[in-house]
């Protein structure tokens, strides 16, 4: 995300506070990818962006970002949202 214009990252992170202030709500910012796992969705020049969070308690935990190029959410971006969602989970337990 560090390598987008200004431009885009104050897009993306309006809709982050978008999300964050209006949640809970849906198509077309917010998707439901599976359990505990979403994604706020922004349109850029390049492509859209897509920025995977999970919620505990009353908090947006960010857990990666991505600018994708084809429909389908790519297999590494999801993985590694999962393996942060297993950290943020392990954490909240103790």
């Amino acid at each position: 995300m560090k390598s987008l214009t200004r431009e885009d990252r104050k897009s993306i992170g309006e809709d982050i506070k978008t999300a964050q202030f209006g949640w809970p709500i849906g198509m077309p910012l917010i998707r439901k990818l599976e359990k505990g796992l979403w994604e706020v969705r922004t349109t850029l020049e390049d492509g859209i962006a897509r920025v995977i969070f999970t919620v505990v308690g009353n908090r947006m935990i960010l857990l990666h970002g991505f600018v994708k190029k084809s429909q389908k959410t790519p297999k590494n971006d999801l993985e590694t949202a999962r393996k942060r969602l297993g950290q943020v989970e392990a954490n909240d337990n103790e």
